[in-house]
This record gives structure tokens, C-alpha cells and sequence, in this order.
């Protein structure tokens, strides 16, 4: 982290979600060590340097179909008729000799051009007989061929610093002769539970005051589905000693720390009562709904997330901050959600100043639809939606067909 700070500037109050969003971007940085890794085994895995190519694909002239090859200069408008060499170019079986002017040779897919070739007619383009080919001209100088490194040229960077390998990535670092690669090691993120409550599990018993933990393994699906190492730190009631156990103990085995519940500044807060009086913390105002408490804050080193402990609001700040800190965090950059406008399917007015976050999925006519309830103690609401529709800081008045940005879940990188 480039600061210890969380803080925003003096006078700030409500934080709207962009300046928030800003201000993380702007105080946080990889935290992970690296490793080196065969490039067979890093699917996955953050790129730590560029990958620079230890030679160009192809690595040379080569035919783009199965056909004829031969010089251009020696075509030129109507009927043509080449007598062949006797043999063939293969991949894996170059031609070795030079393909005299005037004459073509049988060239398949994959080919090295050998020398004398720099175009090649297709091959149902064509008639033949046992000693020539007959095509129809003009054919263009150059056709059906592949420029050496005219996908990737020997020296320069196959891939950036920062991307997050997936197989088509560990195709061409292999096609350009890279067999191990310098990795970001996958973010360790401990996830915390609070709250009198909260009972830790389903299978426990719960008396008609208290409720099952949602949070925890909501959180823990979220890590391990971005690619990162979860860290279950269990469940701490409302008690400093046992908050500090847990975030002690998070502290050793973790690189970031989820927490749930807490974040607020009441009296049984103590998340953000500890981490005040521990070290620096930051308690964030946003101007969202559902959410808007966010503790953000340092124990022992280790940044930490004070989630609201909602899950509806829990979910919904874990997306919209939490995904793209962690992933800076781990080396991959800041990410921005890709939405696109749909007709919305519903009627709602809007009061500015707060961006809202609606529970929606996309119906059959491809117009978002949004949870009958806006409750955010309504997690069923969650399982329901494919996505978010996001409403603007600004006032609005939508009705069903009028434009709305929504936000599916694999946009998230929620599957």
C-alpha cells in the first residue's frame, strides 16, 4: 500500500461511489511475492514481468492452405499453366531446394515457403495433371502465405505484466518458445464473520434470535472464483478479545482480510473499534444503496475490509470495491465491470444523490427485470438476480423500455 492512510480529505462526507472507487485505486498496490512457474502449470496465475518472445510466430514464411506455390513474377492475367518439381513442402517437411522461376511445387498448410515461393494459389483453385497446374489469373502477389512474425516478432512482449493467464495465453507463450514465466503468488484472502448473532454454520444450533452465517461462505466463494487463495478465519462474537484473536491470527496467514458485520460505529462495532485504537482506520460514508458503510483500515500490516454485515449490501460492496482492490492487490491491475444499456422492465423514481444498485436478470425480450423487493435483508433476491442494474447519483425516472445500465454477474467474475 502506497500509504497507510485511508482517509479522505478533510470535509469529505458522503463519498460518492466514483471518488471512492478512485481513492483505493489511487492508495493500494501488489502485495504479493512472485514466483517462477512452468508456463504448462501457470493457468491462472498474474503475470509478474512480460513475457518477451524468444522468437517470432511464424517463425517463417509459411503457406496459409493446402495448394501450389511459386513466383508472382512469373504469373500474370488469364489461363496459367506452371509445370510442378516433383515433391512436396509439408509442416515438418520443408523443401530444401530452390523452386526454380517458372515452375510451382505442392504445398500444404503449415509449410515453410521455400525459396522461389512467395505465392500460393489454393488448391481447389487449380487442375493438374501428373506434371503441371492449371489456374486462372491474376492471383495476387503474396496470397495464401504467412509473414514470419506477422502474429508475434522475436524481442518484443507477447503478453503485459499483470495478465491473468488463461489457456489461450499458455498457447501462445509456448508458440514463442517462453517455458516458464514469473508469477504473482495467488492472493491469500482471509474472510471474518462477527456478531452475537451470527452462529457459524447451518448445521449448529440457532436459537429464534440468531441467524446462520451467510457472509462467510458467500465471501469465500467470491475468493476462491477470482482465482485467489481463501482463508476461512471463522466466526468472533461481539467481543475485543475474540475480534483480535481472529484478526491476529488473519494477520500471520493472510494477505487481505474480508470482515462482515461491525464496520459501523456503534457500540457493539468492535471490528472498527479495534481497528481504531490498533492502528489506522478509515470508516467510509458511501453514497450507495444497499450499503454504505465501508472501515477500511491496517492490522499488523495487512489491509483490511470492514464489508457491511448485510449480505445483500455485503455482496454489492464486494463487488463493486472489493473485486477490483483485490485484484490490484494480487498483481492483476484495477478491473472495471463491463455493462451494456437494456430496456428496463420495471418503473421506478429515483432521488439523487446515491448511485443504487438493483437486483435484476435480463427476461426472454432481453429487458432487465428487477427483485420484487428492494429489502436488503431479502438474500433470496441474490440467488434470483444474473446481475445488477446501476442507477445514477443523479435523480431518475425510469419506465419499463427506457434505457439501464446493467451489470451481469460474469462481469464480476461472479459465474
Amino acid at each position: 500500500m502506497k500509504t497507510d492512510n485511508f482517509a479522505m480529505p478533510q470535509g469529505v462526507d458522503w463519498i460518492p461511489v466514483d471518488t471512492a472507487l478512485n481513492r483505493l485505486r489511487n492508495i493500494l498496490q501488489p502485495v504479493t511475492r512472485t514466483e517462477t512457474l512452468a508456463t504448462a502449470q501457470a493457468a491462472g496465475r498474474v503475470l509478474a514481468e512480460a513475457c518477451i518472445a524468444r522468437r517470432s510466430n511464424p517463425p517463417q514464411p509459411n503457406s496459409a492452405v493446402d495448394g501450389y506455390g511459386f513466383a508472382h513474377t512469373v504469373t500474370g492475367d488469364g489461363p496459367q499453366r506452371l509445370p510442378l518439381v516433383e515433391g512436396r513442402a509439408a509442416a515438418g517437411q520443408p523443401w530444401t531446394q530452390p523452386v526454380p522461376e517458372g515452375k510451382a511445387i505442392r504445398i500444404l498448410t503449415g509449410a515453410t515457403l521455400p525459396e522461389g515461393v512467395d505465392t500460393v494459389v489454393l488448391e481447389e483453385d487449380t487442375t493438374t495433371d501428373d506434371s503441371s497446374v492449371m489456374f486462372e489469373g491474376p492471383v495476387k502477389r503474396g496470397s495464401n502465405t504467412r509473414k514470419a512474425g506477422e502474429d508475434v516478432t522475436e524481442g518484443t512482449a507477447a503478453l503485459p505484466a499483470g495478465r491473468k493467464l488463461r489457456a489461450p495465453d499458455l498457447a501462445l507463450l509456448s508458440a514463442v518458445g517462453i517455458a516458464h514465466v514469473t508469477v504473482h503468488r495467488p492472493l491469500r484472502v482471509g474472510v471474518l464473520s462477527t456478531g452475537d448473532e451470527i452462529i457459524a454454520a447451518p448445521d449448529l444450533p440457532a436459537l429464534p434470535h440468531q441467524i446462520w452465517d451467510a457472509n462467510r461462505p458467500m465471501l469465500l466463494s467470491l475468493a476462491a472464483g477470482w482465482g485467489y487463495e481463501p482463508v476461512d478465519l471463522g466466526h468472533a462474537p461481539d467481543s475485543d478479545e475474540a475480534v483480535r484473536e481472529r484478526l491476529d491470527d488473519g494477520a500471520r496467514r493472510t494477505d487481505v482480510i474480508l470482515t462482515s458485520g461491525g464496520a459501523s460505529a456503534g457500540d457493539e462495532d468492535h471490528v472498527s473499534a479495534l481497528l481504531k485504537s490498533h492502528g489506522t482506520l478509515s470508516s467510509w460514508r458511501i453514497a450507495l444503496k444497499p450499503g454504505r458503510p465501508l472501515a477500511l483500515a491496517k492490522w499488523d500490516g495487512v489491509p483490511v475490509f470492514g464489508l457491511p454485515g448485510n449480505p445483500v449490501a455485503a455482496l454489492v460492496c464486494s463487488l463493486i470495491f472489493a473485486r477490483p482492490a483485490l485484484s490490484l492487490l494480487a498483481g492483476a491491475g484495477w478491473t472495471v465491470p463491463q455493462g451494456f444499456a437494456v430496456p428496463a422492465a420495471f418503473s421506478k423514481r429515483k432521488k439523487p444523490g446515491r448511485r443504487e444498485y438493483l437486483r435484476a436478470r435480463l427476461n426472454a425480450e432481453g429487458r432487465a427485470e428487477v427483485f420484487a423487493s428492494e429489502g436488503s435483508g431479502r438474500i433470496s433476491g441474490l440467488s434470483w438476480a444474473d446481475g445488477l442494474v446501476e442507477l445514477p447519483d443523479e435523480a431518475a425516472e425510469i419506465e419499463p423500455g427506457v434505457p439501464v445500465r446493467y451489470l451481469p454477474y460474469s462481469s464480476f467474475g461472479l459465474a
